[in-house]
């Protein structure tokens, strides 16, 4: 089943600490530029860690791959100054969209610091420095984030960030589609329209997958990680059978109303691509 281009397709990317590791990212970011997505988004170390590799990633992702791309922008730990500087390089810099978030704090930090504390307040102030010259995405948690106190706390605070002056949303990944419908059902009645797309992780080694999972809040279903713990090392094994149940599940998503798809590729390029080709989305 081939999908039409009215859906938005995006890919994600980490600023890497070495010169290798961003040779690595470029040569990605180029062969995914070939499929036209519609952006490429960047994120940002915990409390802001990664910075000025991140603002050079995405000036370089934007102005050399010719592709657009969204900068993570996080509040936590920084001042209002810092983020109008930085909002005023990527203005001035052509870059258009930014994905706001809170952040993650800083290992030892137990309180968000900072002038702002939470991405609501983050998204007004992006509109009010900048008005309208940014397409905002925030992040959404169909599974609750994992320092929500509840699912409905979680659910109100998704609806505070949207209404703050959100043009989109992207998912943090799951694994099971209807955690999605359900979370987009809830928002819907609470008076929110804004598109959200699911944030997608190809399956490519078990044991990070289980690790970075559990960390975040995502559930992986019990059969697909009996399954996975079955192959054991067998690498090839393991991303095909990973790469039908991605697949199986993108095509449901998108059969149910998903706006797009936003793809973390881990700053590699075959695992989304094998999601990609299945789906036909072409190019």
């Amino acid at each position: 089943m081939s999908h039409t281009r009215s859906h938005s397709f995006s890919f994600e990317f980490f600023p890497t600490k070495t010169d290798a590791g961003h040779e690595k990212l470029l040569a990605t970011a180029r062969c995914l530029a070939e499929y036209k997505p519609d952006f490429f988004s960047c994120t940002y170390g915990a409390g802001g860690s990664t910075r000025d590799r991140t603002l050079n990633t995405v000036l370089q992702l934007d102005g050399e791959v010719k592709v657009s791309t969204a900068p993570h922008l996080s509040c936590v730990g920084g001042s209002k100054q810092e983020l109008r500087e930085l909002l005023n390089l990527y203005k001035d810099a052509g870059i258009k969209r930014i994905v706001a978030l809170r952040g993650d704090l800083p290992s030892g930090m137990g309180m968000a610091s900072g002038e702002l504390r939470y991405a609501n307040e983050l998204v007004e102030f992006i509109r009010a420095e900048t008005g309208d010259h940014f397409h905002i995405e925030i992040a959404a948690y169909p599974e609750m984030h994992p320092q929500a106190r509840n699912f409905e706390d979680d659910l109100a605070n998704f609806v505070r960030k949207a209404k703050a002056g959100a043009d989109s949303a992207i998912t943090q990944y799951f694994f099971n589609a209807d955690c999605y419908f359900y979370f987009v059902e809830r928002v819907r009645k609470l008076g929110v329209e804004t598109p959200i797309v699911p944030g997608i992780m190809p399956i490519t080694n078990y044991s990070k997958l289980a690790r970075f999972s559990d960390a975040c809040g995502a559930e992986i279903p019990r059969w697909v990680r009996k399954q996975l713990e079955a192959y054991g090392d067998d690498m090839e094994s393991i991303q095909t059978f990973g790469a039908q149940v991605i697949t199986e599940m993108c095509e449901k998503l998108l059969a149910g109303g998903a706006p797009g798809l936003h793809f973390y590729t881990l700053n590699q390029a075959e695992p989304s691509l094998a999601i990609w080709d299945n789906l036909k989305l072409g190019r």
